[in-house]
């Protein structure tokens, strides 16, 4: 069972279960295009209804969580629903799995480290926030308690969870509402492409198929119950070199405009200037490798663009 397999890296995840011969059932609160088949059921449903999540992962082998509200531009706007999605969902589907006796991945989020500046960093670094007072952190928080919530029924009641931590994936279907899909979006519509306070901030860009590998062994191996893993490449490109190959690949000759996050955005919002995994665990423990390059995963991402009028045709929202 996939919890927000309609979604981004959910609709590839099933993609690819499917291709490897699963049978698979999603649980979305949308559908975006699903059709049932004998091996891919699709149920409308909400995680933060116990009753029928616990009633839908009857029969599960492995679930895989990853519903949740996502991007920047949702949680400023809506703080009290990723609260509740990652925390009452996340509990809801812990105990629907434990019940079902299956084994759990969930996906959590570079996020949970805030603002730590000793990069890279290591799935036992520290967290470093900001206010509480300051909405840009609830995604964060949630996450984290999200990840306390399936260790401890990891060790409280030997359910095999395991957490997936995501590093800035992009490719195709993703939400025009972040610094890839966003400037690909724009781009392809004669826009003007955006950055961000100077774009001297850097990120690892870690391509859908690669995160999807590696939460799909994450599955497989023996012996990981409990354990996080960062899923993330550890190139470091700064967001102004990946706005400059987004212009190079779609032929772009749009202006770059800046934009102030700090007056547009006000304090709600805190930007990281460094976001940096140290994957080692991945791939010693794993087998995991991020195996696409940002200039190639770029390149199929506005491959598959180009041919999507009804994508393009979207509005972009949300800070990058």
């Amino acid at each position: 069972m996939v919890t927000g397999g309609c979604g981004f890296i959910g609709s590839h995840l099933v993609d690819r279960l499917l291709a490897d011969g699963w049978e698979v059932t999603v649980f979305d609160q949308q559908s975006v295009g699903t059709h049932a088949t004998p091996q891919h059921r699709y149920v409308p449903g909400d995680v933060r209804d116990a009753e029928q999540l616990a009633e839908v992962c009857k029969g599960a082998d492995v679930v895989f969580h990853l519903a949740a509200i996502v991007g920047v531009d949702q949680y400023l706007a809506r703080p009290l629903d990723v609260i509740d999605i990652n925390f009452s969902g996340t509990r809801n589907v812990l105990a629907a799995a434990a019940r079902a006796e299956a084994r759990v991945v969930v996906a959590s989020t570079s996020e949970v480290f805030g603002k730590n500046p000793s990069v890279p960093w290591r799935e036992d670094s520290d967290r470093v926030l900001g206010p509480t007072t300051a909405d840009r952190w609830a995604y964060s928080s949630s996450k984290a308690l999200a990840e306390h919530l399936t260790f401890a029924f990891a060790r409280q009641t030997g359910l095999e969870a395991t957490v997936v931590r995501y590093f800035n994936v992009y490719g195709p279907r993703q939400r025009p509402a972040y610094v890839v899909s966003r400037n690909v979006h724009r781009a392809l519509n004669g826009h003007p492409l955006v950055v961000y306070d100077q774009g001297h901030q850097t990120r690892c860009f870690t391509y859908v198929d690669d995160a999807v590998e590696g939460t799909l062994l994450a599955a497989q191996r023996s012996g990981v119950a409990g354990e996080a893993f960062n899923i993330g490449s550890m190139v470091e490109t700064t967001i102004a070199e990946t706005v400059g190959l987004i212009a190079s690949l779609t032929g772009s000759k749009a202006e770059v405009t800046p934009v102030d996050t700090a007056r547009t955005l006000g304090s709600a919002y805190q930007d990281l200037q460094r976001r940096v995994p140290d994957n080692a665990r991945a791939r010693t423990v794993l087998g995991w490798n991020c195996r696409t390059s940002l200039r190639e995963g770029l390149s199929r991402t506005v491959e598959w663009a180009r041919a999507q009028p009804s994508w393009l045709a979207l509005s972009d929202s949300g800070a990058a």
